[in-house]
């Protein structure tokens, strides 16, 4: 029973600020000031390219969440044609799951920080709910950059991200960013147009992260069949130690909570 005791007191708060100490420094991996400090975020440059294929090479600028800048060339597979376009010099893409990701990592912080030291934990069942808060929005945050969100081909041709460039994209061309992991993928759909008279069976695509060609889908009055696709990425460092933290400090709740189980198993979960 006083063993028990001592775990609530001092075992638990020395494994909740080892939590937070991992958590801020993969809060800061995320390279956003805090409210408040006005710092610039720094840029950071990355080659996307793929070993074997020249078709499509891109120059990627990442600032924290936002690429705000996009330097993308690429060489159609029919008339090997190179098309050069790039992000317009008022535009960012904010990349949702970077965002998501870190707010979580913030949540899974405040949720400790309101157990500071001179907190007393009076149950096992306390310890354990807490854990399981923190699980959560650590799961969530690694789901975010592991999972990346399904999209049709009508929502890709009709996003945002289709009109920041210049020169404009041509009909037959779409682009899609997204993070897969420690990754920043980009991938690049070449179409051709469906006449009318074609006899191919016509079946629309559903949602996916990545179209294979043959793919098809209606977008306005038109039928398009996706002819070629071109997927390029590059390892964000950041992003890779983000996660290792995110496994780290899943793991530490693990222990936590099986200590807290041992003896809740004698207890029912009373340290009396």
């Amino acid at each position: 029973e006083e063993e028990f005791k001592w775990l609530l007191r001092e075992e638990v708060h020395a494994a909740l600020r080892q939590l937070q100490d991992i958590l801020k420094e993969a809060s800061h991996r995320f390279a956003l000031p805090t409210s408040g400090s006005g710092g610039a975020v720094k840029q950071e440059n990355f080659v996307l390219s793929t070993s074997g294929t020249d078709q499509v090479k891109g120059v990627m600028t990442l600032q924290g969440d936002a690429l705000c800048q996009a330097d993308v060339n690429l060489k159609m597979s029919r008339n090997n044609q190179l098309l050069h376009f790039a992000f317009r010099e008022d535009k960012q893409w904010k990349l949702q799951q970077i965002q998501d990701a870190r707010n979580h990592v913030n949540q899974a912080i405040y949720l400790l920080m309101n157990r500071d030291v001179n907190y007393q934990f009076k149950t096992g069942l306390e310890v354990l709910k807490l854990m399981d808060a923190v699980m959560l929005q650590l799961s969530r945050a690694r789901n975010r950059l592991t999972t990346p969100a399904t999209l049709t081909l009508p929502e890709i041709a009709s996003s945002g991200l289709t009109k920041m460039f210049t020169p404009t994209l041509p009909p037959d061309i779409l682009v899609n960013f997204y993070i897969n992991l420690n990754k920043l993928c980009l991938t690049v759909y070449q179409l051709h147009v469906l006449q009318p008279s074609t006899t191919k069976n016509f079946k629309p695509a559903g949602g996916s992260v990545l179209h294979n060609p043959g793919a098809m889908f209606e977008f306005g009055s038109q039928r398009y069949e996706v002819s070629h696709v071109h997927k390029v990425e590059c390892v964000v460092p950041w992003l890779n130690d983000a996660l290792v933290f995110f496994t780290v400090s899943l793991q530490l709740c693990q222990q936590l909570k099986d200590k807290i189980s041992v003896f809740s198993s004698y207890w029912n979960y009373r340290p009396y």
